[in-house]
């Protein structure tokens, strides 16, 4: 939960619209209802778009806190990535 809950609080320090989604559900990235609604866990493949003036950054800052940071967790066996679109 703590990892979406750090997605939820980024995607809404920006103005820009955020949304994720697998293969099933799209979710408001600035709603942790709507974010555990996907059930991502370590290595899921989720799309992540933004819409609006900052959605370059915000993109860019989701894009960083998943792959560089980890969402502070050690590194595992699967790493996760943050597909544009």
């Amino acid at each position: 939960m703590r990892p979406a809950m750090q997605f939820v609080d980024l995607a809404g320090s920006f103005k820009s619209d955020i949304s994720v989604s697998n293969e099933v559900t799209t979710a408001d990235a600035k709603s942790i209802m709507q974010m555990t609604m996907l059930a991502a866990t370590c290595g899921s493949k989720l799309r992540v778009r933004a819409r609006g003036r900052d959605a370059k950054d915000a993109l860019e800052a989701i894009r960083e806190l998943v792959e560089e940071k980890l969402f502070g967790e050690p590194p595992g066996e699967k790493a996760a990535s943050v597909q544009k679109g």
